[in-house]
């Protein structure tokens, strides 16, 4: 599976080749078993000779397997590599959505310096939050207000990436009341990131936050905020009811976001 959480190119689009390959597999994905490469080519805009050589290969890889006069099926191995490649695609369109800043409209960023109305600035991701450096940065920005340090300042003609790296979500499960099993609050302040948030779903996982040393910085943590804040680099931890973690783990696994189901039995 490539690796898009530090901002690179999918696998698939490392080379024309690679995408090629990738769109080929998709078609006859679609268009299994009967398949033919002439309609490929067409689709995507290739010969039909490029077609033949694409298939040969898919199926000496093992992601197709070839039966007689044009049948084609894709295979688990093939599925499996078709999923974790678009997987990867969807990451890398989720950043360049949010990161790779094109267009002319304008975000809001807090200013780390006082700047002035049409400075460029450089764009940083601090504790999840969007920053104007007037120092410089791996994605500039122009501003289009003056502001004073620590304000909001409205930025745009934004330019290059966002230099950051995924947060991590260890998930606390704790037990519904209806449970007889109890946790100790100690617990939480054991699993407290060093820099990052402590969420809280549900009203069991509320109480127990509440009798620990910790405090919530998230009281009603929803699935797509938790997931949201460790895309934008932030570690959480999430305590979390049990019947509320299939929601969360979902969603995480939906964006990408490194995550851990912490082992109950273990506290």
């Amino acid at each position: 599976m490539g690796d898009t959480a530090g901002g690179g190119s999918p696998d698939v689009l490392e080379n024309k080749r690679s995408a090629t390959r990738y769109q080929v597999l998709v078609e006859i994905a679609a268009r299994q078993p009967a398949v033919s490469q002439g309609e490929i080519a067409d689709a995507i805009g290739v010969t039909s000779q490029a077609v033949s050589d694409y298939v040969r290969d898919l199926v000496e890889s093992g992601y197709v397997e070839k039966g007689g006069r044009g049948r084609y099926e894709v295979t688990k191995e093939g599925v499996d590599w078709l999923i974790s490649r678009t997987d990867d695609l969807e990451t890398y369109l989720e950043r360049v959505n949010s990161d790779v800043l094109e267009s002319v409209e304008v975000d809001a960023a807090i200013a780390l310096d006082d700047v002035a109305e049409g400075r460029e600035v450089g764009l940083v991701m601090r504790d999840g939050v969007l920053h104007a450096n007037p120092a410089g940065g791996t994605a500039t920005a122009v501003t289009v207000t003056s502001a004073a340090e620590g304000e909001a300042v409205g930025v745009a003609d934004f330019e290059g990436v966002v230099d950051y790296e995924t947060g991590t979500v260890s998930v606390l499960p704790v037990p519904t009341v209806t449970d007889d099993e109890r946790l100790d609050p100690d617990v939480v302040s054991t699993h407290v990131p060093d820099e990052g948030l402590v969420a809280v779903a549900g009203t069991e996982a509320y109480a127990l936050v509440s009798r620990s040393d910790a405090s919530p910085d998230v009281r009603f943590g929803t699935a797509e905020g938790v997931a949201e804040a460790g895309m934008l680099g932030l570690d959480v931890l999430l305590v979390a009811v049990t019947d509320e973690i299939p929601r969360h783990t979902s969603k995480l696994r939906d964006r990408n976001v490194p995550h851990r189901v912490l082992d109950s039995d273990a506290f």
